[in-house]
């Protein structure tokens, strides 16, 4: 059984869905509008209220980290990228070839800008974090102004740079 909720954001309203013991998809705004929940799918704010605590703590700037239980569906080159995603620290970008080393498939970076793109759980699942090679901001599932609003909004509130001074 799946279970949405709506979560309004400052980026609009966002479409949680869950299996009741963990998140499975998060679907970003379409103009301002939420995409629409599977029609199997019953409302139920209860079993979504972890994943929405946690995207209103992120967006009010106070997490970086999520602790929600994670069910992404997709193949196994698809959720090892995910899991590369998932070492991108906050407030910082990586490439699509960084992330084709980091998996040591330094070839197949246009298959893992795919898998990139086909990413359930944006947000919680860092896609917004990879950029070009060359530090352009390319595709997003949300569209740019939104991938340009998340990381913006994560530079303004990652922890600063702690420096070590030596005598």
């Amino acid at each position: 059984m799946l279970y949405y909720d709506h979560l309004d954001t400052p980026i609009g309203p966002l479409l949680l869905l869950g299996d009741g013991a963990a998140l499975v998809e998060i679907g970003l705004p379409r103009h301002g509008v939420a995409p629409d929940a599977p029609e199997d799918a019953k409302a139920s704010k209860s079993k979504l209220h972890a994943a929405a605590r946690e995207l209103d703590e992120y967006f009010a700037g106070t997490r970086q980290q999520f602790d929600v239980p994670l069910r992404p569906s997709g193949t196994p080159f698809q959720l090892e990228v995910w899991g590369a995603l998932l070492t991108i620290p906050y407030g910082e970008t990586t490439s699509y070839a960084e992330i084709a080393r980091r998996i040591r498939r330094p070839r197949a970076v246009r298959a893992v800008g795919a898998a990139n793109g086909a990413n359930p759980l944006a947000i919680i699942v860092p896609c917004h974090r990879v950029i070009g090679s060359h530090g352009d901001l390319v595709g997003y599932g949300g569209g740019l102004p939104t991938k340009r609003w998340l990381l913006a909004h994560e530079r303004r509130h990652a922890p600063a740079p702690t420096l070590t001074l030596t005598a």
